[in-house]
């Protein structure tokens, strides 16, 4: 364990640089998966977390993973855990980010962590992203970004659950906010493909209750946290949100609606977010600063 963290230690500082243009085309897409029509233009602020949908990671269908990712070792580490999920991200939005811009993203691996838990070895790797409008401003920063990855083994299927295995946390009963979802197979497509996320877990049901042993298909982490922000500008369209964190805490599957909530502060100046699963466990959490 001490040989791989060391191991995996040595892509820590290593940094790749994309670019890419914040198309209409997408944030058209986007506006019909959220089922919004807010008009949006060349120009106009992009909402936040929707840059998610650009700097794809293309990798040749060769160079692909049994689970759909590109093949690690490249700028990730190469770490032999099999099971990888979104663990979370602390965001800040320091300026808009204008729709049509050409814009450039330089990510950095910050660092690698290994722990063990109740399922087995846990590594976990925290990448930073900056991201830059060309151009106006001298490529002044617009978002910053700070994204937590977990690896996990694989799940035995002759080992039973441990018996101290905790209930899951339930989800806060205070909201003032409230949107139910439904979450179905042309969602959870919609968003992949848009994002170019070839995880299986997200569409190929064989794969996902086979192989990696869930339920049902995945709904992806970072559509969980757009929700999350969506619901914050629905009931707060004039304000603006200046920072956003977010934790996974459990899945959430396409086999039963889920509740996307939140509850300002008494100032106004913030507010706690969560997706409650449905017998009302507490699937992801986070919180906003409003500007």
């Amino acid at each position: 364990m001490n040989d791989d963290l060391d191991r995996w230690r040595g892509w820590v500082g290593r940094e790749e640089t994309a670019e890419d243009v914040i198309g209409l085309d997408r944030v058209a897409a986007m506006q019909a998966l959220l089922d919004r029509d807010e008009g949006l233009k060349a120009g106009d602020p992009l909402p936040p977390l929707w840059h998610w949908l650009w700097f794809w990671q293309s990798a040749a269908q060769s160079a692909l993973g049994p689970d759909g990712h590109a093949a690690r070792g490249e700028f990730l580490p190469p770490i032999a855990l099999p099971r990888r999920m979104w663990a979370g991200s602390r965001l800040s939005f320091p300026r808009p980010l204008p729709i049509g811009a050409a814009v450039t993203r330089r990510s950095t691996i910050t660092s690698v962590e290994v722990k063990r838990g109740r399922s087995g070895r846990l590594a976990f790797v925290t990448v930073r992203h900056a991201i830059a409008a060309q151009g106006s401003g001298g490529g002044a920063i617009c978002i910053e970004e700070e994204h937590d990855i977990v690896y996990r083994e694989a799940p035995r299927g002759d080992r039973p659950p441990p018996e101290d295995e905790p209930a899951p946390q339930l989800a806060p009963a205070a909201a003032a906010w409230r949107r139910e979802i439904r979450p179905d197979p042309v969602l959870l497509f919609r968003y992949s493909a848009l994002t170019f996320n070839g995880h299986r877990i997200h569409y190929d049901r064989p794969y996902v209750t086979g192989v990696e042993g869930y339920p049902g298909l995945v709904v992806h982490g970072p559509l969980l946290a757009t929700l999350m922000v969506d619901l914050v500008r629905r009931e707060r369209p004039r304000e603006r949100i200046a920072a956003f964190q977010f934790r996974a805490r459990a899945p959430i599957f396409d086999s039963a609606p889920f509740t996307v909530a939140g509850a300002p502060s008494r100032d106004g100046e913030s507010a706690a977010l969560w997706v409650a699963g449905p017998k009302g466990e507490l699937a992801m959490q986070g919180s906003v600063e409003l500007g």
